[in-house]
């Protein structure tokens, strides 16, 4: 891919992006941010979500 291809890319996804209405940039953003795992899943595995489990049970 040449440096022109490249160029020509990034310009097409901004342009695309910006010509969106602000709420549909709005509510895609939430979406994605509602589907991230949490952080201490994403860091150290599921042992934190399964200590959580096991307090909120007893």
């Amino acid at each position: 891919m040449s440096l022109n291809d490249l160029v020509k890319y990034i310009t097409q996804q901004f342009v695309s992006y910006v010509d969106q209405p602000k709420e549909d940039r709005k509510r895609k953003k939430k979406a994605r941010k509602e589907e991230k795992s949490p952080l201490s899943v994403k860091w150290f595995g599921l042992v934190p979500m399964a200590i959580t489990m096991l307090i909120k049970r007893k």
